[in-house]
């Protein structure tokens, strides 16, 4: 075996089916990544680019982020049953059973984006208000979430394909919507926010409007993936679409545990973000130009997660679950690669880094020392993704709920809250309650993953 390969391998695995697993692990799990790098980038984008307004637009497209991502945990825990049954069902050969779910969960899919995209749309202002806006972000920030969640609604379902497409070994698709997304959403900002080539100047709802576009536009690459005569799964209106219990009863028990787990994670991110929008638009808007740079890093160990649980699933269905661990094993192995650099290039870059932002002196201090937090943070969020992306992808997913109960609704908020007022520690107190949070977390859920009761699970 290539010496390069083996610090990435599980010692005592046969060395050439490791080496075709860390092929298959890395195929599936680098366009997983620029998938989720460049989704996360839609918000940094449209922040960068609309900076030149100011600090109060800054904070008022970053009011809108977790109410975005609450509509989107709905898709989210959907997405974790589809993921953990299509991939058994593929990785058993059951492709007609495995494009049975396909059709009822995207069914599924379009039901619930209509339903929360649409009460999101009503009910924006008092939702926005509730995250913290002050009478000067309110009306930016409904403004720029209407026409957002507009989009999200195709966002959503093309999420549902791409999730399913991975399950297949299809990662690349997803890739792609998303780059074609991120292109359109920057041509759209350049012309749109400051009034380009004869386009209307429209500022902050520019950026939304571009936003959505590249959300539709997305949303039609993944369903035309769907039609390809190359892929396993293919959309066909001859097959039933009518809701089965023996197809979506799976599905939707390995879910609901992913949606309380959602559910607890957005609710604690939510009050995160409510602790900090108290200290003022300055310090919130220092603390949003962090917490975009930081979902790029969170983004780059997703596309680990995700490899981890379509191939954990796919070897469970083929009833080789030492496969399965060895799969977790190279997906940690790399993920802790790439931490050990972004350590080093934080902490290295952190000035320049938030410098793409601003100028003021006082958020590229305060935003250095926040960087060199998070930095620390790095190597807990890299294990604690990739070992719950495994136990996911065997569909258990309860104690995983549990888990962003008791840490991230609990834990997180109370401890940035005690130390950002009480102890006086401002907008640095959030970030080592984030610390502690991924440390937590971490320790949870490699604790769960090393009784290796996730294999016994059977669907």
């Amino acid at each position: 075996m290539n010496l390069k390969l083996q610090p990435f391998l599980p010692s005592g695995f046969d060395p050439q089916e490791g080496k075709h697993l860390l092929k298959e692990t890395i195929d599936l799990a680098w366009p997983a990544t620029v998938e989720s790098i460049f989704v996360g980038l839609a918000s940094l984008v449209d922040t960068i680019m609309v900076s030149a307004l100011g600090t109060t637009a800054i904070a008022a497209i970053g009011l809108t982020n977790q109410p975005k991502f609450i509509a989107i945990a709905f898709i989210a825990s959907l997405n974790v049953g589809i993921t953990a049954i299509i991939s058994r069902r593929i990785g058993a050969n059951r492709l007609d059973d495995a494009n049975a779910c396909l059709r009822q969960s995207l069914l599924m899919s379009v039901l619930i984006s209509a339903l929360v995209c649409g009460l999101s749309f009503l009910f924006a202002r008092p939702y926005i208000q509730f995250a913290g806006a002050q009478a000067d972000t309110i009306e930016l920030a409904v403004q720029y979430f209407r026409i957002v969640i507009i989009g999200q609604f195709f966002g959503n379902i093309g999420m549902t394909i791409n999730a399913a497409q991975r399950c297949a070994g299809n990662s690349k698709i997803s890739m792609r919507t998303n780059l074609a997304a991120n292109g359109i959403n920057v041509v759209f900002n350049y012309l749109l926010i400051g009034g380009h080539f004869g386009f209307p100047r429209l500022e902050v709802a520019g950026a939304a409007i571009a936003t959505a576009l590249g959300c539709f536009i997305a949303f039609l690459m993944s369903v035309q993936s769907l039609v390809s005569p190359k892929s396993k799964l293919r959309l066909t209106l001859k097959e039933s679409w009518l809701p089965s219990r023996e197809v979506l009863a799976p599905v939707g028990e390995i879910s609901f545990s992913a949606f309380v787990e959602q559910l607890c994670m957005r609710l604690g991110f939510f009050l995160y973000a409510l602790i900090v929008a108290g200290l003022g638009t300055k310090m919130f808007a220092t603390h949003q130009i962090c917490m975009n740079i930081c979902n790029i890093c969170f983004s780059c160990y997703d596309g680990f997660a995700a490899a981890a649980a379509a191939l954990v699933g796919q070897n469970l269905g083929r009833k080789r679950s030492d496969r399965a661990e060895c799969v977790t094993v190279i997906c940690n192995r790399l993920a802790m690669t790439m931490a050990i650099l972004m350590v080093a290039g934080l902490i290295l870059f952190r000035a320049p880094l938030i410098q793409m932002f601003t100028a003021d002196p006082e958020i590229i201090q305060l935003g250095s020392w926040i960087m060199i937090l998070f930095a620390l943070s790095v190597p807990s969020l890299s294990a604690m993704t990739v070992y719950g992306g495994a136990l996911r992808g065997a569909g258990d997913t309860r104690l995983i709920a549990v888990y962003a109960l008791i840490s991230t609704t609990i834990i997180r908020p109370a401890l940035s809250w005690l130390l950002c007022y009480p102890v006086g520690l401002g907008v640095i107190g959030p970030w080592i309650g984030l610390l502690v949070d991924f440390v937590l977390r971490f320790l949870l859920c490699r604790r769960r993953y090393r009784t290796g009761l996730w294999k016994q699970r059977v669907y």
